[in-house]
């Protein structure tokens, strides 16, 4: 399959909030945007975006993972980045006519369908720097997709950066493009220097996310991860294997660790990231002052495999959806 994110079905779901309201969303042919270079977006950032995947089943029926849940976390990002909030009907209606216009073209698991909403400002007006987009634009795009890292799910390399936040504190938990773009040097300075895949932000030694991705350890019977604040992401992967090792009976432990605890963890403990796009991906090692260190042996662990398979078991419909996470088109 081609790379995560660069194939797109043909349609797209779109509206737009103008005169106060918003227009009644259509299903549109994938083709370039009309916008003026005077676009609030183009100038002010003003964007928010989701990412979240349907599932095709042996019966042929689609499957949206836990849809409220995104369609409420966009909302909040609506909120934060002082956009028009689009409705939850709204969004949720644009999203599940899209996906019943695409079924046939999700591919089966491990493969899935990956959906993109986006809201963008489009107010033109190149003075309004301390003014919100009283115009937007709210479009969905779906993308066949596999694997999100290139090999698979292989062991990850992490650099640990006990210096740098990925994003301001207050927009941390926002789903903005803003925060991937301040991240984005960082990361790219990190895999031409060290070889690896990621950084993990850790500023003041304090562990928290990826620059995509929350970051977790876990043991036989443990999960550990930092607690939700404004400083980072609330991922919904996160939160659904948090509550799939608590009905498996690991202990949940939300709490703030350091850098030096994680070096002294990971001889025994595995780390991994979450995420839709990620899924449950291992980490194999983490370089940390120029030094290579290893997680366990390196190899994926047993607890990773576990609670990946836990998840996916759902996503294909092979295991109860026990907390009705699913929504069927």
């Amino acid at each position: 399959m081609a790379q995560f994110g660069t194939v797109f079905c043909d349609n797209i779901s779109i509206t737009r909030f103008e005169n106060g309201e918003w227009q009644e969303p259509a299903i549109e042919p994938l083709a370039p945007l009309p916008l003026h270079p005077a676009a609030h977006v183009f100038h002010y950032a003003s964007s928010c975006f989701e990412g979240f995947k349907a599932y095709r089943w042996d019966d042929d029926g689609a499957h949206i993972f836990r849809l409220q849940d995104h369609v409420a976390r966009m909302r909040r990002s609506a909120e934060a980045m002082c956009l028009p909030v689009p409705d939850t009907e709204l969004l949720a209606g644009m999203v599940k006519s899209l996906v019943a216009n695409e079924v046939a073209e999700i591919p089966l698991p491990p493969s899935a369908l990956y959906l993109r909403p986006t809201l963008i400002g489009t107010l033109k007006n190149i003075g309004a720097a301390a003014s919100p987009a009283t115009e937007a634009t709210l479009f969905i795009l779906a993308s066949p997709v596999g694997d999100y890292f290139e090999g698979g799910s292989r062991p990850l390399k992490l650099l640990v950066d006990d210096q740098h936040m990925r994003a301001t504190e207050q927009m941390g938990s926002t789903k903005t493009g803003g925060n991937y773009a301040s991240a984005l040097g960082p990361i790219m300075q990190a895999k031409a220097k060290y070889g690896v895949d990621q950084v993990l932000f850790c500023p003041d030694g304090d562990v928290q996310e990826t620059g995509a991705a929350n970051f977790l350890l876990m043991s036989d019977n443990e999960v550990i991860t930092k607690p939700l604040s404004n400083m980072f992401l609330h991922g919904v992967t996160r939160d659904s294997i948090l509550k799939l090792a608590a009905d498996l009976g690991y202990k949940i432990s939300e709490r703030d660790f350091t850098v030096d605890e994680l070096l002294a963890a990971v001889p025994t403990y595995e780390a991994t990231l979450s995420g839709t796009a990620a899924c449950l991906t291992p980490v194999g090692c983490l370089v940390h002052n120029g030094k290579e260190i290893l997680v366990r042996d390196g190899k994926p662990g047993p607890n990773t495999e576990k609670l990946r398979s836990a998840l996916q078991e759902i996503h294909y419909g092979q295991a109860p959806d026990t907390h009705n996470w699913l929504t069927l088109v």
